[in-house]
């Protein structure tokens, strides 16, 4: 029986093989896209849940308040971890680890040549033996309970070892440097890390090591917070997480000043930080909920999209095998039976879909992998869940796909059948197509929608003013030790001799950038500090012409190597309730209880400090040459290639023992938005996909209407109608269902376009143009789908169709 089902669908697939094609290459597809969303979207859940004590894992973070509501980072004060260890015994284990950027490792080498050097971006961490308890990353080599516990330590992973030093295996004993002031020895090597935590670890150094550097003032500091310094916490099952919670604001009353005891701590479970983009991780990726529920969405609705072609075409194609219905009912085959074959059948195409979808997936995923940088595989074997997807995909697909056309065709009146009685709007099926049709292009167009608004901002993030100049502007990483900072000045003067190079400004960090150092302030002699937090951009004074910033009010302050005056931006004057810029000028800015007071000189007209999701921030700017930490040069665009060339040789004559890195400040900027460009990309390949398979059923079914009214096409012709006529009589009902699924999906996608927009302080706004040109394409694309075999059978000799009549 089994056999004989399998034959009859292959006899079948073989003698209408433009149907199976469509029907194939359509769901094969809509499953690929699926099988890749679903891979993106395991992954991304994915996220640290291999620790084993997973559940019970919380992070302690900061919370500031503000008028505007709260800020939270992922920091807290260093000396938490203590504090916590001592105040709740209970706690079964209290780690504190500190992640830092940017850090040069330098290796020695034997004999005359020069030392390895190398630039870790992240990677490099400060961190307790107590982290590796409740965290499961294995060592390959040394004792995880005594390697970090003498100061000057450290783990390499494997990677890194090899990278390092070649062979990990002879590698515990040997010494690195950091950042050429500070001796570390390996004391074990850790196996590599997996790509899905947010923990991306290269080098540990001990934590007792953070004294001997120049953030051992803090670790006593109370009041200071650095969004790298996290402290983790592992709570013994049943523990009552939600009533310590709730302790910890007795527990910042104790040990904060009274005056920032406003702020506060509070818990996050682990299994939340991956999707938490307001307080972050130390990969800086996050991947909120609202996102992954959005790619399954689309992954269902494209595997739904594929599905109606099918459902359409086997609608469609029911009348031309209404004969052998009736012939099989007449020799006594049940209903029952015939339900099975033409599932059966409907199986067997999805089974090739489901084969050609992997291969179509296996040769997109590389692609994938580029565009949004993880590491995804294709493992059918080592990966079950794979297995049970695709199997239930295949289920699923089945049975949407093939149970309606079954019921149909198996229901068919033999008598009629035989008689060929049965005609297109006897199937039952008009109502349905034309209705899964319009399914289609709601989906579609809704696609289309979001892709042109994701789109549009994003081009709004490129080309919005900023308030300053980010054109042709690199930016240099500068030493950090107080050596090198005594030789900026003979930096400088070399620099600006440089053929090319326009300006040249020393500061804290370029006028836009990711992370900041913020701190309220005294106003004014007033007794208490300011209830909002002012970010400090520490420049020279050639800040202000390399980056065209511009003064409302007052002066530029003076050059100098210490604070002495202050210039504020227009935000911080109207946070002070000042509405004349000139009223602030003379007034006296007072930051950490009298260590750094000077008088505000100027106002400079606002400008974007961070990215364009959030709303522009209060800033203070001064000079201060122990923290300039960055070079930014204002150059010639076409002389680009030379000026660098020339600037890494003048560094290597500065600086020999510090790596030369540059970065335009274009790209610094640009990569604010990363994500959101990612997403720009999917959300476009998968509007793409969405109009190539309706438009695959689109074509299936003006083929099969063709076939169907060939007679009637032959006598409109004979009769005098034009080619125009007959393309018009093929093309108008489609062009309706196209206008009826944009008036369904132009609302819809307004709505969760409109809600996506609001995480952005500063957006588009949804015009009419985005859906005027989304009814445009769809309908452009239509005609060109449909157009072809119209046009080939308006054109078609209608003695062909008529002679036997």
């Amino acid at each position: 029986m089994l056999k004989n089902y399998l034959l009859i669908a292959l006899r079948n697939l073989k003698r209408n093989k433009s149907y199976a094609f469509i029907n194939v290459l359509g769901l094969a597809v809509g499953i690929a896209a699926c099988l890749l969303l679903f891979l993106v979207i395991q992954f991304e859940t994915s996220f640290d849940n291999f620790h084993s004590k997973k559940n019970n894992i919380y992070r302690v973070v900061s919370a500031f308040q503000s008028p505007e509501g709260t800020d939270y980072s992922a920091g807290v004060p260093f000396p938490t971890a203590d504090a916590l260890r001592i105040d709740y015994p209970q706690i079964k284990e209290v780690a504190a680890i500190y992640g830092t950027t940017d850090q040069q490792i330098t290796i020695p080498v034997n004999g005359n040549e020069p030392p390895k050097k190398f630039k870790e971006a992240t990677g490099v961490f400060f961190s307790e033996p107590q982290f590796f308890d409740l965290f499961d990353f294995k060592l390959l080599a040394g004792n995880i309970k005594t390697a970090l516990t003498d100061p000057n330590t450290v783990l390499l992973t494997q990677e890194i070892a090899e990278k390092y030093f070649g062979d990990w295996k002879s590698v515990i004993g040997k010494t690195i440097t950091l950042n050429n002031k500070y001796l570390l020895k390996v004391t074990g090597i850790l196996d590599d890390i997996p790509s899905n935590t947010d923990f991306p670890l290269k080098v540990v150094i001990s934590y007792p090591t953070l004294k001997s550097t120049s953030m051992s003032s803090q670790l006593t500091d109370w009041v200071s917070v650095s969004s790298g310094a996290n402290c983790y916490v592992l709570f013994p099952s049943n523990y009552p997480v939600a009533q310590f919670d709730a302790s910890l604001k007795s527990f910042v009353k104790k040990h904060v000043p009274p005056e920032y005891q406003k702020d506060g701590l509070t818990i996050q479970s682990l299994s939340e930080i991956h999707f938490d983009d307001r307080i972050g991780n130390f990969s800086s990726k996050t991947f909120s909920k609202e996102l992954i529920t959005a790619l399954s969405l689309i992954g269902i609705f494209l595997l739904i999209i594929a599905c109606v072609n099918f459902i359409n075409l086997a609608t469609a194609q029911a009348v031309n095998r209404a004969k052998e219905v009736g012939i099989r009912k007449v020799m006594g085959s049940n209903r029952k039976q015939l339900l099975l074959q033409f599932m059966g059948e409907t199986g067997l195409i999805t089974l090739c879909s489901v084969i050609v979808a992997v291969i179509i997936a296996a040769l997109s995923l590389p692609l994938l992998n580029n565009l949004l940088e993880i590491k995804l595989s294709l493992n059918l074997f080592q990966t079950p869940q794979l297995i049970i997807f695709l199997a239930a995909v295949l289920a699923f697909v089945t049975v949407l796909s093939g149970l309606y056309p079954a019921l149909i065709l198996s229901g068919f009146n033999p008598i009629n059948a035989l008689k060929s009685k049965v005609a297109v709007k006897t199937t039952g099926g008009v109502l349905l197509r034309r209705g899964l049709v319009v399914l289609q292009f709601v989906i579609a167009q809704s696609l289309i929608i979001g892709t042109l608004v994701v789109v549009s901002q994003m081009n709004y993030f490129r080309n919005a003013d900023l308030g300053f100049n980010k054109e042709a502007i690199i930016t240099v990483p500068l030493p950090g030790d107080s050596l090198s900072t005594l030789k900026l000045d003979v930096l400088r003067n070399q620099l600006v001799e440089q053929p090319g190079i326009k300006n040249v400004s020393f500061s804290f960090a370029s006028p836009s950038d990711n992370g900041g150092w913020y701190s309220d302030f005294k106003y004014d002699n007033a007794a208490k500090n300011v209830d909002f937090g002012a970010s400090f951009k520490l420049a020279d004074t050639a800040y202000f012409k390399t980056y065209n910033l511009q003064l409302i009010a007052g002066r530029m302050y003076l050059p100098g190597d210490t604070v002495k005056e202050f210039i504020v931006n227009e935000t911080l004057v109207k946070k002070l309730g000042i509405h004349n810029p000139q009223d602030v000028i003379g007034k006296k800015l007072n930051f950490w209880d009298g260590r750094m007071i000077a008088p505000v000189v100027g106002v400079v007209k606002d400008f974007h400090s961070e990215s364009l999701r959030d709303p522009i921030v209060p800033v203070v700017m001064s000079t201060w040459k122990r923290t300039y930490q960055v070079a930014s040069l204002k150059i010639d665009p076409d002389k680009a290639k030379q000026i660098l060339s020339s600037v890494e040789k003048l560094w290597n004559n500065i600086y020999p023992d510090y790596i030369f890195e540059y970065q335009f400040l274009d790209e610094k900027i640009t990569d604010f938005y990363k994500q959101e460009a990612q997403l720009s990309q999917l959300y476009k390949i998968f509007a793409a996909i969405a109009i190539f398979i309706s438009c695959l059923g689109l074509y299936g079914l003006i083929s099969f209407m063709v076939v169907q009214r060939n007679k009637e096409v032959g006598i409109r012709k004979v009769l005098g109608a034009s080619v125009s006529n007959i393309v018009y009589l093929l093309s108008k009902e489609f062009t309706m269902l196209i206008v009826i699924a944009f008036a369904i999906a132009a609302p819809v996608a307004y709505y969760f376009m409109h809600q996506w927009l609001q995480q952005y302080t500063f957006r588009i706004e949804l015009g009419a143009g985005v859906f005027a040109l989304t009814i445009l394409v769809s309908i452009i694309v239509a005609w060109l789908t449909v157009g072809y075999r119209a046009i080939k059978a308006a054109i078609a000799n209608p003695v062909e169709s008529l002679r036997t009549e």
